[in-house]
């Protein structure tokens, strides 16, 4: 399995809101083993940049704790397979248990339904 993985970051761990993240890591991974891990700051949020910024960095897939529907449309046009709803943890081991097929993924808690009150703070 050869993959770039961009994770949205807040203090190390993954950020809960997609948007607002301090930094991405991107991590590479190689035959099934971890080869490389930066941290890029990314541009000033303006809707619908990140996923083209993303792509700019060669990531082929984005694990994210929420993300609205237009956003993982977005990815999904640059060809960019997303995951929501993983854990606040170090991409190390998102990537890691990603890799092991062992990454729980929970329901997209930053759900953008207008109808609904969802504690996302956009």
């Amino acid at each position: 399995m050869n993959k770039t993985i961009a994770i949205p970051l807040e203090n190390g761990i993954l950020c809960a809101h997609f948007g607002h993240c301090q930094t991405f890591a991107v991590v590479k991974v190689v035959n099934g083993e971890i080869t490389d891990i930066k941290e890029h700051t990314p541009p000033e949020h303006v809707p619908g940049l990140y996923p083209r910024w993303v792509a700019q960095l060669g990531a082929t897939d984005v694990i994210a704790g929420g993300m609205g529907q237009k956003a993982i449309d977005l990815f999904h046009e640059q060809n960019i397979n997303v995951f929501i709803g993983a854990p606040m943890i170090n991409p190390k081991e998102i990537v890691t248990s990603f890799i092991e097929n062992k990454l729980e993924l929970s329901a997209n808690y930053c759900n953008h339904d207008e109808n609904r009150s969802h504690g996302c703070s956009h």
